[in-house]
């Protein structure tokens, strides 16, 4: 359970949250492609945090001198052989609820094999994103594989789906949610800064410096909220605004990143990030819903 981190599957759950409530403004929602993708979805955030962990511990980021929470392999709670193992059973949960996800989804072969590629490519990014020989983690090219993983193709293949269309639309509400979960990762990084420079970990905070670092995530935030502005008047739906609400919460959180200089004291806004997001999307979805 430690491994697991449970305080990041909320995060994960708001990109399958995000494309069942736009799919369901367009009276398409199925409940069980909701309840697989979740499952689906959950499986692949574990299979992630697990080997994070696992990989930091083999390339030095999580070493003794780390600042943040203590890690599993780190501390020694749960060996490497053991975490290895873990990872397996992860990916094979995660394949076969994503096969069954895309049985009860789709009936055309064509896209049950673009799908299947596509979570194929979730499991590996899942994997190699600190693991493996070149983790891309380290070349800094976390914020991509987030922004693209959790906002687009989270959110625009959960709502294909459900109504096996394809809306533009629905781009707008998935780059807010892509800025969001990359603000997470972010406040992940300015806290971890100072150890990941020692392990060569090129993040994009350890690459632009703290106080640019700060600035992005200011930007991830309103970028993620003007998104949404975007997204009602184009559409001229503007009960989904009332996600705003959400926004003074969001910018407490980038105020305390901005001034609190330790990792411990970072580290908590990481959640609140999170569940914050997690508000936004369901305030979102109470909105577009409700409120048209």
């Amino acid at each position: 359970m430690h491994a697991i981190r449970l305080r990041t599957l909320p995060l994960a759950l708001s990109s399958i949250l995000m494309g069942s409530f736009l799919a369901a403004y367009q009276g398409e929602f199925r409940f069980w492609v909701f309840l697989m993708a979740a499952t689906t979805t959950v499986f692949l955030q574990i299979l992630s945090n697990l080997a994070n962990d696992y990989g930091d511990s083999i390339h030095g980021a999580d070493s003794p001198d780390r600042e943040g929470p203590i890690r599993a392999v780190q501390s020694g709670i749960i060996s490497l052989g053991e975490m290895k193992k873990a990872m397996l059973v992860l990916s094979a949960l995660s394949l076969v609820s994503g096969l069954v996800l895309l049985y009860i989804s789709l009936n055309d072969w064509k896209l049950f094999l673009l799908f299947l590629g596509l979570g194929i490519a979730s499991i590996i990014a899942a994997v190699t994103y600190t693991s493996g020989s070149k983790p891309y983690g380290y070349a800094g090219l976390g914020d991509i594989a987030v922004f693209t993983f959790f906002g687009l193709l989270g959110v625009v293949g959960t709502y294909f789906l459900h109504s096996l269309s394809f809306d533009w639309s629905i781009i707008l509400p998935a780059v807010s949610l892509g800025f969001f979960s990359t603000a997470v990762l972010n406040i992940n990084n300015i806290r971890d800064i100072t150890a990941d420079t020692k392990a060569g970990k090129k993040s994009i905070p350890v690459r632009i410096g703290r106080k640019k670092a700060i600035i992005y995530n200011w930007v991830l935030i309103f970028g993620g909220n003007l998104s949404l502005v975007l997204f009602a008047i184009i559409n001229q739906t503007y009960g989904c605004l009332i996600a705003l609400a959400v926004l003074p919460i969001m910018a407490k959180v980038g105020k305390s990143v901005a001034s609190k200089t330790t990792a411990k004291e970072l580290d908590p806004y990481l959640k609140k990030m999170a569940i914050s997001t997690l508000l936004w999307v369901l305030v979102f979805g109470l909105g577009i819903l409700f409120f048209r």
